[in-house]
This record gives structure tokens, C-alpha cells and sequence, in this order.
């Protein structure tokens, strides 16, 4: 299949890419670069140095290129800086979709395949979280995707054989256990890296958001899916979608795993016991967040294969070693 996967230099959309061309298919790469590394794009797929807004420009890219899918990872998301810049985020990620939607109406492209997240459901009454279950943001990210679900599902009405699928993410994490690929931003917020960044020094220390959560050690607890665990469920979506089909998953791995648990277990594949300190709480942190993903199970047959969280920082501590200036690290 040809596919197009915007936010292609990105952390998940390099591994999408790289998942994609080994399973056969003709992969385009689309990143403006923004926040992207030109060298995560897995050799095999071509790059294009186009930005959401170029309508025209990405229109003739689809039909150059004969696309058949879009994956579409490119978005902003940081929840804290969408909560000080709301506006910037609605205008790439609400914004740019509509974009890129109306370049693939004007190509004949008939199929996605959505990046969305777990913050579309705000802070839920009751774990595990199903898809079903009321979805009310707390912040401009999580509006911002979720404004996108409610588009797409408005133009899938207006076009009978538009497919699309929005994929809820929980905690993405890991790297390509080859190697070839990993984690590289810039600010890093992501606990596990943070941590391996702790591990190598490059972090003076680590600081714990609370510890006072009604939770069994009194940290958050969340649902942590190994990134090639979650982009071959795209590959494994995006081959059932079929005309007219709006599909809602949530992707993750059916437990939590707390903050303390993360950090024992980085210290354990690490061989480093790194500073940790705890911090006040951040304001709007749910104590538990985790996926029930039985739907996708039942529908499609997925289930995650990185299930141990020990072997998911296995994957991701080879990567930051090997790369401990990130993907500078080959420059």
C-alpha cells in the first residue's frame, strides 16, 4: 500500500515509518521539521519538508505519490505549553488536520489512520477507561485532538467512503529494540527518558510530581505501551479499514504501571541509582490512568507484546546509551 505518514521525523511517526516499510508497503515521509530529526526517517522512505498549512502543496504530494492511507502523527503536544500557547495548538493540531483533510479531498485519498490520545477523556470517574466513556479535555491538547474526532467523524458523514480510525494513545515508550530508532525532545518530559537521561548525568536529578496519591506507594499509575506495539496496531488498523468504516481504540497495555515502579525499574536495567526527589503535585494529574483495550482485541485481534515494563526500558536504555546526545549524537 502507498501511505503517507505525516510527523514522519518524529519519535512514533520514525518508528511508523520504519514498522511500515518492513511490512512491505511504499512509505512517503512528511515533517516540516519544527520538532522532528531529519535522521530518524528510516532510509526507504522519502522525505517531504512540507508544513500541515500547505494545503496544495500536500494535495499534489497524494497524488503524485498514488496514496491510498494517511497516517497522521504531526501534531504539537505538550499539554503545559498548550495550556500558555492554546491558540498555536488549535491551529496545528485542530487546524492543520482540516488542512491536510481537504488536500486528501482533493486527491481522491479516502483513508485514515489518527494519532489522538488518552487526554480526550480528562480526568475519568472510573479505571479501566473504554472507549465509550464520557470525554471531557482539561486542557487545549486534549480539545485539540478531540475537536479533530469530531471533524473527521463530520466529514466521514458528508463522504460515505472516507474511513478513518482515531487511536487513543496512553503512555508511549520504548524505542526500536534494533536500536536504529529512539526518543529525542527537547524539552524531554517523558518520565522513562528523563530518567535514562538521569542514568547517564545528564540530568541532575529527577523530580517526583507527589507522592501523596491515593494510590498503593502513593505515585501515579499509568498505562505505559511499547512504541512498536503501537504502531503495528496503525499497520494492523489501517489494512481492515474499509469504506465508510469510523473506528475508536483505545492503545495501551490494560494495567498501570506507578511512578515508583518507572523508577526501580530504570534503576534495575541502569545499574544507576540516580537522585530522585519529590516535588508538590502538578496541578490536574489523575492518580490512575489506564487503557481497557479489549476492544481492539476483540475486533481486530491485538494485544501488546511488551508487557514488562523492564523490558520496554531495556529497548529505550540501549538507544539513549548509544545516543546520549540524542540524534546529534551522529553529527
Amino acid at each position: 500500500m502507498n501511505v503517507l505518514v505525516t510527523g514522519a521525523a518524529g519519535y512514533i511517526g520514525s518508528h511508523a515509518v520504519k514498522w511500515l516499510l518492513e511490512q512491505g508497503h511504499d512509505v512517503t515521509a512528511l515533517d516540516n521539521l519544527s520538532r522532528g530529526h531529519r535522521a530518524a526517517v528510516p532510509a526507504g522512505a522519502d522525505l517531504m519538508q512540507l508544513d500541515l498549512a500547505q494545503t496544495e502543496a500536500i494535495a499534489t504530494v497524494l497524488k503524485d505519490r498514488k496514496i491510498e492511507c494517511v497516517m497522521h502523527f504531526a501534531a504539537l503536544a505538550y499539554v503545559g505549553e498548550s495550556v500558555t500557547e492554546p491558540l498555536r495548538y488549535y491551529q496545528n493540531n485542530t487546524g492543520g488536520t482540516i488542512s491536510l483533510l481537504q488536500a486528501m479531498e482533493r486527491a481522491g485519498v479516502a483513508r485514515m489512520v489518527f494519532s489522538s490520545t488518552c487526554a480526550t477523556y480528562g480526568v475519568p470517574e472510573r479505571m479501566p477507561i473504554v472507549e465509550r466513556m464520557k470525554q471531557e479535555p482539561i486542557n487545549p491538547y486534549g480539545w485539540s485532538k478531540l475537536f479533530v474526532e469530531r471533524i473527521l467523524k463530520d466529514h466521514a458523514a458528508a463522504h460515505p467512503d472516507f474511513a478513518f480510525a482515531a487511536l487513543r494513545y496512553f503512555n508511549v515508550a520504548g524505542c526500536a529494540p534494533d536500536g536504529s530508532l529512539g526518543e529525542d525532545h527537547d524539552p524531554e518530559t517523558h518520565l522513562i527518558p528523563v530518567l535514562l537521561l538521569a542514568a547517564l548525568g545528564k540530568r541532575e536529578r529527577v523530580e517526583v510530581f507527589g507522592d501523596d496519591y491515593p494510590t498503593p506507594d502513593g505515585t501515579c499509575i499509568r498505562d505505559y505501551i511499547h512504541v512498536e506495539d503501537l504502531v503495528s496496531a496503525h499497520s494492523l488498523v489501517m489494512e481492515h479499514l474499509r469504506p465508510g468504516d469510523q473506528r475508536f481504540y483505545n492503545l495501551g497495555i490494560g494495567r498501570g504501571y506507578s511512578v515508583r515502579e518507572i523508577i526501580d525499574a530504570a534503576r534495575e536495567v541502569t545499574g544507576v541509582d540516580f537522585e530522585v526527589r519529590v516535588g508538590p503535585r502538578r496541578p490536574g494529574d489523575p492518580p490512575e490512568l489506564y487503557a481497557d483495550p479489549s476492544r481492539i482485541q476483540q475486533e481486530l485481534g491485538f494485544a501488546a507484546r511488551h508487557t514488562d515494563i523492564r523490558e520496554v526500558i531495556k529497548t529505550a536504555w540501549r538507544w539513549f546509551k548509544d545516543h546520549p546526545e540524542g540524534y546529534g549524537s551522529a553529527k
